[in-house]
């Protein structure tokens, strides 16, 4: 997997493109302290619930999201962040579509 250039101006929205029916994912850098990951979910579309044993800052780009930590769920727009705890479950849900900037930190 191809990461993004570095030492260049990046429209994170820009990276990563919508497809029919679809979770799109590409990472833009990965270290052995963490990563980051942008995807583009299409509408109806999800990340079923699961846990990561680090924490996870969940930024949302373009739409809107459903963000479900350990059952509640929280309704985040353009603009919004969110951080899921790790070893916690969480779930990602689209009723439109959305972007996302997900940025985890190793313990």
């Amino acid at each position: 997997m191809t990461t993004a250039p570095k030492s260049e101006v990046l429209k994170m929205a820009e990276l990563v493109a919508y497809q029919d029916g679809s979770v799109v994912s590409r990472q833009i850098t990965k270290a052995d302290v963490g990563n980051v990951t942008l995807f583009a979910f299409d509408k109806d579309q999800e990340l079923s619930e699961h846990t990561a044993p680090f924490d996870a800052l969940l930024h949302v780009l373009e739409g809107e999201a459903e963000i479900k930590i350990s059952g509640k769920p929280y309704h985040l727009k353009a603009g919004d962040a969110i951080i899921m705890p790790a070893d916690v479950p969480y779930a990602v849900l689209s009723f439109q579509r959305f972007k996302i900037l997900l940025t985890m930190i190793r313990k």
